[in-house]
């Protein structure tokens, strides 16, 4: 066959692996641009792979290769290469890489084209400097390597002895660590000391970070770069941070070159945590109070749902739904027909052209607005006479105070629907953005105790659940990325999982049962979960206002927990986390906090101790009597 582009005849290994067994459309767009420039493509999936899937894949690829997830994307190459078998022999070079990329956003072309004129045995796009030992986290110096995403190889090299013996002695790779230290950052030295000579396109040198394909992507980008790595949309936002690398920026980037932006939000929704991509994409959007984004030729079908449980607060509910741009229908819930009664009354009063209302009676106020929105309203979100959900309740929160329970309503309701031109600009949002799934306040903090800690109990269950209607989306380590309050705009097919599940009231378990681990707060904080595994992404909004009072509340409460600790903020995060305050926040977290900094020698003999006590004071008492200390340990 003739080659396509370039002089050198290729073949391209890609390794693909998701846990669903589907294949992102991200994969296909890659795949599809990498066409012209291979007259042979091996795509190897790990794992799962769905029919429908296998049939998109064919379109794009030669051979479609469907294996035991094993050995990670490693053992994924190994055995794309068998599948080329003898056959390799007729290609100048074969491309190993995954997909951990998106790409082209620059064309392949001139890439391919000077790699072509390169005298080199292998070549990588990007590249990683040498680490000592006193900066390794491995525990032993890390060479200098071609990073394993990318690596093309030519005849001289795997026609010989030593690159065959390489693959059928490579141990299975059991983790991310192995395939790194075991492969990545060995690859490069061990075929240089054989004598094959490498090069790389976009050298390390020429950035200024030690890891340029993440924290200098953009400027990567403009140096022509035809590819962007997964990892800075998703990447531990605290280390994006430090390194002030700014992945919306990154996307705008991406998208500015051509693009779909679509691609990298759908995706990496799927498979990265809800907050953590939220932030590294900056998805908080300050709206304004004056209209300038909503376009009235595409008016979207807007449902109000709201659950009043506090009859004389209807008529704040119709003035907020009235702020909408455009005509919408309201459906009520309410928990007895005496109240029932009294809205309608009201409704009544105030009816106008164009909105439409209806009353509906609940069986049980078990699970409040959760079991009455998943229950009662089954068919609004399953159905497709809606494009939206605007979903509000009436709140007081009588058991936290009036100040405190009166800013939480304020907080949602004041930073969900505040004026017509702020409703405008929210629903306009929805417009724009067909991946859209859910936007609604940022998590409260002022006058609650939410700051790393707000999944209190719930996580456990959360998970349950989760497994439960098939949601596989990472899970936020430190606090879920969820609508607290439970007041939001959502695309009724971003929650369709949710109420795909037959639930009944019974599970709520009665008003004692509201409360952390009860159903009624873990699917509280499901939203998002649910939006993101069918490829929706979640946008948190707020006023002008309420955002100059959160960042100032915020930056204080930061400075003042910043400052019992040097070093830079990663620094801070790295300590507390490695002692071990990420957990219950009970006293005996703290207690094993001490024990990790000041007695390592004790804490796996501890930690057995902890594991085998039937309570955390027994727990502590043991591990006090193994170290011969009493009463309560200081650092």
């Amino acid at each position: 066959m003739e080659t396509p582009h370039g002089t050198m005849s290729r073949a391209i290994v890609y390794v693909i692996y998701d846990k669903r067994g589907r294949v992102d459309e991200s994969v296909l767009f890659a795949l599809r641009g990498l066409r012209p420039f291979a007259q042979r493509i091996v795509a190897v999936v790990n794992g799962r792979l769905r029919d429908d899937a296998r049939a998109e894949l064919e379109l794009v690829a030669d051979d479609v290769l469907q294996r035991e997830n094993t050995g990670m994307d490693i053992w994924g190459q190994k055995a794309g290469l068998e599948v080329l078998g003898d056959d390799i022999e007729s290609f100048d070079e074969v491309l190993l890489t995954n997909d951990t990329w998106y790409g082209p956003v620059r064309p392949f072309g001139p890439v391919f084209e000077r790699m072509d004129a390169e005298d080199v045995d292998f070549w990588g796009l990007t590249d990683h400097p040498r680490v000592e030992l006193d900066q390794s986290w491995t525990g032993e110096v890390i060479p200098y390597h071609l990073q394993s995403f990318w690596i093309a190889v030519r005849r001289r090299m795997f026609s010989s002895a030593e690159w065959k013996s390489y693959w059928a002695g490579l141990p299975v790779l059991q983790d991310w660590t192995e395939a790194v230290t075991r492969h990545e950052v060995t690859f490069t030295d061990r075929f240089a000391s054989l004598g094959y000579r490498h090069g790389v396109v976009f050298p390390h040198q020429d950035y200024d970070t030690e890891n340029p394909s993440i924290f200098n992507a953009a400027q990567m980008l403009d140096a022509g770069n035809p590819i962007v790595k997964r990892k800075p949309f998703f990447f531990w936002p605290i280390t994006m941070d430090h390194e002030a690398s700014i992945g919306k920026w990154l996307l705008d980037k991406v998208e500015s070159y051509g693009y779909p932006r679509r691609l990298v939000l759908s995706s990496a929704a799927r498979t990265s945590p809800p907050r953590d991509l939220t932030t590294d994409l900056g998805m908080t959007d300050v709206l304004p109070d004056i209209d300038v984004s909503y376009d009235p030729e595409r008016p979207l079908r807007i449902v109000v749902v709201a659950h009043i449980f506090y009859v004389d607060m209807t008529d704040e509910i119709l003035d907020r739904g009235d702020l909408l741009p455009c005509d919408y229908d309201l459906v009520v819930t309410t928990p007895d027909a005496h109240r029932a009664e009294a809205i309608e009354e009201i409704l009544a009063a105030r009816a106008r052209p164009g909105r439409r209302t209806e009353v509906r009676v609940l069986p049980s106020n078990d699970g409040r607005d959760q079991s009455a929105f998943l229950i009662e309203c089954r068919d609004i979100i399953l159905g497709d006479d809606y494009d939206l959900i605007v979903k509000v309740h009436t709140k007081r929160t009588p058991q936290q105070g009036f100040t405190v329970g009166q800013h939480f309503k304020s907080q949602q309701l004041d930073n969900l629907l505040p004026n017509a031109g702020y409703a405008a600009n929210l629903v306009a949002l929805f417009q724009k953005e067909e991946g859209l799934g859910l936007a609604y306040p940022p998590m409260i903090h002022i006058g609650q105790g939410t700051l790393g800690h707000a999944w209190w109990g719930n996580r456990p269950r959360f998970e349950q659940v989760a497994d439960q209607l098939g949601i596989e989306v990472p899970i936020d380590a430190v606090s879920p990325l969820a609508p607290f309050g439970s007041m939001y705009v959502a695309r009724p097919r971003a929650l369709r999982l949710l109420a795909e599940q037959r639930w009944r009231y019974s599970e709520f378990g009665g008003k004692e049962a509201y409360k952390d681990g009860g159903l009624a707060h873990v699917l509280e904080r499901m939203p998002s979960y649910a939006a993101a595994e069918n490829g929706f992404h979640t946008r948190t909004v707020l006023t002008a206002e309420y955002a100059a009072l959160s960042h100032t509340a915020l930056e204080f409460k930061l400075d003042e927990l910043a400052a019992t600790i040097p070093g830079t903020l990663r620094d801070k995060a790295l300590f507390l986390q490695r002692a071990g305050w990420i957990g219950t926040g009970r006293a005996v977290d703290f207690f094993f906090m001490y024990l990790r900094i000041n007695r390592p020698d004790k804490l796996e003999q501890a930690e057995r101790m902890r594991r085998l006590a039937t309570t955390p004071r027994r727990a502590v008492e043991r591990v006090k009597r193994l170290l011969g200390v009493s009463g309560t340990p200081t650092t």
